[in-house]
């Protein structure tokens, strides 16, 4: 009985090192952040004004190259229309509103993808009846 015992707890102690060696492996290889870890009340960026709410998702991820984020543009802010320096994306999830790149004004609408290039002039704005969410995806310098 003694040997089964002992050979029972060897087995265990090997599965519970291994699953945890596994587990704290998997976890470098991946970040789960969920929009409630994230999420920050601020003005429209790019002096755009009024209320957002910002999610930088993965802010703190080393030698990360991409920026990944979210913003929910309340009526009346907008993000300040300005010049690009590197390609974005602008992806609209929800809401209505208007994009003006290069002094064109046009209406944005869920499922739109906006790419904006380097040297291009843009800013976004919800309608007055909505929230507009975006995600915003663009390489860091």
């Amino acid at each position: 009985m003694r040997k089964s015992t002992l050979i029972v707890a060897i087995i265990a102690s090997t599965f519970i090192s291994v699953k945890a060696n596994a587990q704290s492996a998997d976890t470098s290889k991946y970040i789960i952040e969920n929009d409630t870890e994230v999420a920050k009340e601020e003005a429209g960026t790019h002096n755009g004004g009024g209320k957002t709410t910002g999610f930088n998702f993965f802010a703190n991820a080393k030698n990360l190259k991409t920026a990944f984020r979210k913003r929910v543009l309340k009526p009346g802010s907008s993000i300040g229309y300005h010049l690009q320096k590197e390609d974005e994306i602008y992806y609209v999830i929800s809401g209505n509103g208007t994009m003006q790149i290069n002094g064109k004004t046009f209406a944005v609408k869920p499922g739109d993808a906006i790419l904006t290039r380097p040297g291009s002039s843009h800013g976004i704005t919800p309608n007055a009846d909505n929230d507009l969410v975006i995600m915003i995806v663009y390489g860091k310098n």
